[in-house]
Order: structure tokens, then C-alpha cells, then sequence
């Protein structure tokens, strides 16, 4: 898929992050307008007025963007709220991304979750382009380095193939230049329950029940195996303790985003697809070899395929499509390697 980016976002030269005002904890979310005749790739427009972006860590040093899985947004960092951060094993004072050393950029990806809101066709280019108007309103700075997991590793790479002067490395984790076919069957599935949810008038059900399978897509076999026992209930209808763990899993997520908002997104990843050979970017690219949502033969169809890899990581885990999240130890030697090179 090629795109003209002189018809979807200039490419201003770039310049270090304007000074903003901080909290007491060194973050600051920005809040950028959406322009009235911005439309995403598909003609369509957005309902939000805003894209919402949240710097975190040292004010003036290079920055970095983060970014993860659809459930992910701009709070990423644990001590700046409350241990709601969804990857404080990567991101915090002196941690693989370093809020001593670093800016770290995060934002919430469209559409929001509005009660009532239609789903939309987005793309992970129209992503890009989104947090393309954030990084033009804190003074368009290069962004030393893209790291992005699953969901935020393919909106990474749609940004390095719009605006390779804007990016000086990737470092793409558990995403491909595309959707598996597999996996597109497994979310195509989790869509058909939402839809038929609220059809039924259960929204919140159909998310809980949606969440549950997409459980079983994360992570593995192996892990389900050490973990549960298969011993049957007493009877018929009765819950199996893994299915107790999912439904435990599914109620969790029942208010965390809305059915379109799901749709949404879920589609954007189906809906994923860039060419490799246009990323001019230097990528570490990370695949783990027990990933069934993002397999490590597409990843390293990826690597093949890139004109500027850095680095292959092929790593295994007993947690599947999760291991960005679990695999601590593992992730944070890849991440430090890749950045420690970044001059302050």
C-alpha cells in the first residue's frame, strides 16, 4: 500500500520538544485539536475532537514514544498513576526506558470510548497520522526512538513508512507487516459477539465474553496446561477452573472500552498492511516463537523483507502474544541494548 504523505501530513523539519509545564510527577498530558478536514483514509470522519498524548520523564531529553496492544494508552508509567501504567516493567526511573534519561511519549489511540459512539474504519496510518499532531504540537522533535508491542509495534511501523524523517529508530515487538489470516478468523469471531451483544441489548456482556476469548489468543497451550487443573465440575453447565479464570478475566473488562470502540480497533489490526521494503528506518525487530496471534515465520518475513534491520530477536515464552508483558527480564536487556546508544 503506498501513500502520498505531502497529502496527509507535512513533514516540517524537526526540532527539539518545546518547553511544557509538568506536574509534580514530570508528566503532562497535551490534548491536540483534530482539524475539521482531517478524515481518516477511509473518507470517514472522526466523532472526537481531540487526540491526547502524555509525556512522562525528563523534560528536554530525547524522546521516545511508546506505545502497545488496543487496550494500551497514554498512561504507562506506574508511580505517575497510581499503578495504572500498563508497562511499568519497561517504562520508570532508571527501568529498560528510562525516565531519568528519556521523554517517553504515550497517547490514547482513536476512537475514544463514548457510549453510543459508531465505530469507525481506521487504520494504523490514520493512527500515525494522529499522533503526528501531537508530536507537531510540542514542537515537531525527532523522535529518537518508536517502541511499539503488538497493536502500537504496527502503528510503528505505518509511522516510519509516512514520515521517515520524523523517526531515527523503531523498535517493533510482537507485530508484523501484516494480519495472519488465523488470527483475523480468532478476532473476526470476537467482533460477531460483540455485534450480536448489542443487537441483544447486553453491550458490556458481549465485552466480558469478547475478552475471554481473546484470552485463550494471548497466551499458550503450555501455560493453560501448567496452570489448570482438568478435573470436571458435577455437572453439566458448570464452570472448568480455566473457565473460571476467563470469566474472572472477561467481568474485569466489561467497563474497560466499549463494543464499537472494539470494533474499531479490532479491525484496524485485521486491516493492517505496510510495505516493508518502503521502511527506511533502522528496526529491532522482537518475535516470540510461541506467538499464535503474530507468528515468528511472519516476523521474520518481516526481518527479510526490511532494508534497514538492526537486529533480529527471536525469543521463546510460555506466554504467547503476552510475553512483551510477562518476559521482563528478557524484554528489558533487548530494549536497553537498542537504546543505549541514544546520546543525551
Amino acid at each position: 500500500m503506498a501513500f502520498d504523505t505531502q497529502t496527509l501530513l507535512a513533514e516540517p523539519l524537526c526540532r527539539p520538544v518545546r518547553p511544557l509545564a509538568r506536574n509534580g510527577n514530570g508528566a503532562i498530558d497535551i490534548a491536540v485539536e483534530i482539524p475539521a478536514d482531517f478524515r481518516l483514509l477511509s473518507g470517514e470522519r472522526l466523532g472526537q475532537r481531540q487526540v491526547v498524548g502524555r509525556l512522562h520523564g525528563k523534560a528536554g531529553a530525547p524522546l521516545i514514544v511508546v506505545a502497545g496492544g488496543i487496550s494500551a494508552g497514554r498512561f504507562v508509567h506506574r508511580t505517575e498513576t497510581n499503578g495504572l501504567g500498563w508497562w511499568s516493567g519497561a517504562v520508570s526511573i532508571r527501568g529498560p526506558i528510562d525516565l531519568s534519561r528519556f521523554q517517553v511519549l504515550a497517547f490514547d489511540y482513536a476512537p475514544e470510548a463514548e457510549d453510543g459512539a459508531q465505530s469507525v474504519t481506521i487504520t494504523t496510518h490514520d493512527q500515525a497520522r494522529l499522533l503526528g499532531l501531537i508530536l507537531d504540537e510540542i514542537g515537531d522533535p525527532t523522535v529518537a526512538a518508536f517502541v511499539g508491542c503488538s497493536y502500537g509495534g504496527m502503528i510503528a511501523l505505518a509511522f516510519a513508512e509516512l514520515f521517515p524523517a520524523r523517526v531515527e529508530q523503531l523498535i517493533v515487538v510482537s507485530a508484523a507487516h501484516r494480519a495472519h489470516p488465523q488470527a483475523t478468523a480468532w478476532r473476526g469471531i470476537q467482533r460477531r459477539i460483540l455485534k450480536l451483544a448489542q443487537e441483544a441489548g447486553r453491550p458490556e456482556d458481549g465485552v466480558a465474553l469478547a475478552r475471554e476469548l481473546a484470552m485463550t489468543t494471548y497466551r499458550t497451550a503450555e501455560e493453560f496446561a501448567e496452570r489448570f487443573e482438568t478435573e470436571a465440575p458435577t455437572s453439566a453447565g458448570q464452570a472448568y477452573p480455566v473457565c473460571e479464570y476467563l470469566t474472572a478475566r472477561g467481568k474485569a473488562y466489561r467497563t474497560h472500552t466499549t463494543p464499537s470502540r472494539w470494533l474499531s480497533l479490532s479491525d484496524s489490526i485485521d486491516r493492517h498492511n505496510v510495505t516493508p521494503e518502503a521502511i527506511t528506518t533502522p528496526v529491532t525487530l522482537v518475535g516470540f516463537t510461541s506467538d499464535r496471534l503474530v507468528p515468528i515465520d511472519d516476523i521474520r518475513e518481516l526481518a527479510a523483507r526490511l532494508p534497514a534491520l538492526f537486529r533480529l530477536v527471536e525469543a521463546p515464552s510460555l506466554y504467547g502474544h503476552d510475553a512483551f508483558l510477562k518476559e521482563d527480564e528478557a524484554v528489558a536487556a533487548i530494549l536497553r541494548n537498542a537504546l543505549k546508544e541514544i546520546d543525551q
